[in-house]
């Protein structure tokens, strides 16, 4: 669910709506009716993550796939707690900015009331919780824990 997402609609934020012809109206319209500035104009360090997310991200995402669908595959487990640190890590920036950035200096509208600014974070939240889902279940699941192999004497 989050992969289409990721693939459609961040990558037109680097490009601008202008540029995407028909493609960017449908940002136009996301950006419009949830009053998300950060993909029509999106600030430096944003568009940092989503580089981040491009080239780091999302080649992780056919990876993660193939070791979860072949199952048993432990190897997961580090590339998986470092996908879900750094997405979890670059989320608390974009959701503090959401809560608490002044938007009425905002080129494009941005959310201003405290219903609208929960409304966009609840468009981001699932892109926090589903990393710590998966930070947990590499963590916590006795499937995944490293087993310390002793050296034969």
């Amino acid at each position: 669910c989050l992969v289409p997402l990721s693939r459609e609609l961040w990558p037109w934020a680097l490009q601008g709506a202008v540029a995407l012809g028909p493609a960017g109206n449908l940002l136009q319209q996301y950006a419009t009716a949830f009053r998300d500035p950060l993909m029509l104009q999106p600030p430096e360090w944003f568009k940092a993550f989503i580089y981040c997310e491009a080239f780091l991200q999302l080649p992780f995402f056919p990876i993660a796939a193939y070791a979860f669908l072949k199952g048993g595959c432990r190897w997961i487990r580090t590339p998986a707690i470092i996908y879900s640190t750094h997405v979890a890590t670059t989320l608390f920036a974009i959701l503090a900015h959401i809560l608490f950035h002044d938007f009425s200096k905002s080129e494009h509208a941005g959310p201003q009331t405290l219903r609208e600014r929960l409304v966009l974070l609840s468009i981001y939240l699932p892109y926090l919780l589903i990393p710590l889902l998966l930070l947990f279940t590499m963590l916590c699941n006795p499937h995944y824990k490293h087993v310390e192999k002793r050296k034969r004497k």
